[in-house]
């Protein structure tokens, strides 16, 4: 089905098309091919330095793909913030001084065409209290605060937030979230980058995983543990050989852990009658692979047998 965007507009809302991002010999965007629909909250993960930020840059028109294209609503990336279409909270924003947080967020919904009363958005970022505090007497989680505020103040389609919930607390990170579904419940497409993988899993629609500048998954988070090896099993070594565990019926890969030996496989049924005819079952272990595990088979080499 076509998504459709707001008032029945047909097509994407972000579009990465071959894109290409280098710096000398490294290519920190390789080809990247995405859509993201109308209305889809996309979890974007991957290792430092696998070109998560590259991508957001890209994407924000901070950067020229140098191949490729990168689109926001059918338009160049540069077209659509201007418009107002898109908000963003970065990392590497600092606090302005000597002024307050009302005074800020005030300011800066004034360059917005058609921006979120100041109210709203103080209080969907959770900092209404904070209106007359000075900026630069924050603390670092009531600063994040303020840059979610600054993203939202436009009221935009798009909203692109990269490490929202770094340097906030178990509570305010739950505030933080329940505040991105309101917004997102609306209507808007939301867009986040976080390496806190539970976060993805709890908030996401779909989740995208970049290494080494390119696309390697895309999916649910169901989807990704079921192509990451849907269950680990773990049994003791008993002295055999990593080598015998990995003809075994459903079985991916094979880990080494001291005196134990974890195989991640797609039928574990299958490869538990298996073990049983060797005689491995000892210490036997079945347990549902993790994002976490998804996300290390999806970006980190293959393990040796050692």
């Amino acid at each position: 089905m076509t998504p459709r965007g707001p008032r029945g507009q047909r097509g994407s809302a972000v579009s990465f098309t071959g894109a290409v991002r280098t710096y000398g010999a490294v290519r920190a965007v390789d080809g990247v091919d995405l859509e993201i629909g109308y209305g889809e909250t996309v979890a974007l993960l991957g290792r430092n330095g696998a070109g998560k930020s590259t991508a957001i840059g890209l994407l924000l028109g901070l950067y020229e793909p140098d191949a490729g294209a990168v689109e926001l609503f059918g338009a160049a990336p540069g077209q659509s913030v201007r418009a107002g279409r898109v908000g963003a909270m970065l990392q590497d924003a600092r606090p302005v001084p000597r002024v307050t947080v009302g005074e800020l967020v005030g300011f800066v919904a004034s360059r917005y065409p058609a921006p979120m009363p100041l109210a709203r958005a103080l209080e969907l970022a959770g900092i209404a209290d904070l209106a007359g505090r000075r900026v630069d007497r924050l603390s670092g989680g009531q600063v994040q605060r303020v840059r979610f505020a600054l993203a939202l103040t436009g009221d935009p389609a798009l909203l692109v937030l990269d490490e929202p919930t770094a340097a906030l607390d178990v509570e305010a990170r739950q505030a933080f979230w329940e505040s991105m579904r309101t917004y997102a419940r609306r209507g808007h497409t939301v867009l986040f980058s976080t390496h806190y993988l539970q976060e993805a899993d709890a908030y996401a629609d779909r989740i995208v995983v970049i290494d080494r500048g390119r696309i390697v998954a895309d999916g649910t988070a169901e989807e990704l543990r079921r192509a990451a090896g849907g269950n680990l099993v773990g049994v003791d070594r008993a002295g055999r050989d990593a080598d015998d565990f990995a003809p075994l019926p459903g079985v991916r890969s094979v880990e080494v852990r001291g005196d134990r030996i974890r195989l991640r496989t797609d039928d574990s049924d299958a490869t538990v009658v298996a073990l049983a005819e060797l005689g491995a079952i000892r210490g036997l272990e079945v347990t549902p692979a993790s994002l976490d595990d998804a996300f290390l088979a999806l970006t980190s080499p293959s393990l040796e047998a050692v």
